[in-house]
């Protein structure tokens, strides 16, 4: 089984989602730690961030979720970004902060 490494911020804006939000995306942690491969409309790859980062999709009464994670490494799977998602599009600045967090944590 994999073990799962986050980004100190993604965790600290994980843990402002809600109960439900927190339950599913252990859930999806679960299955990642055990090797299964997610797809939609749970997750769906996002190369415009980096080759092989996913993002995972939650939604709920109180808004819409975007989990960052890249599970390429041979023994982590990284979650270094998280956000509450307010526009179609995933924001630029969004993209760049995820770039910028995968390359600290690779980098560790």
């Amino acid at each position: 089984m994999k073990e799962i490494n986050f980004h100190p911020k993604a965790l600290k804006v994980i843990s402002t989602f809600s109960d439900w939000v927190r339950k599913e995306l252990g859930k999806a942690l679960n299955d990642l730690k055990r090797g299964e491969k997610l797809n939609m409309p749970l997750s769906k790859p996002l190369k415009n961030v980096a080759r092989g980062v996913e993002e995972l999709r939650l939604k709920d009464s109180a808004g819409i979720y975007r989990i960052f994670y890249f599970t390429k490494l041979k023994n982590r799977i990284l979650i270094f970004h998280a956000f509450t998602k307010k526009t179609q599009a995933t924001p630029q600045k969004e993209i760049q902060t995820g770039q910028k967090r995968l390359k600290e944590l690779i980098n560790e």
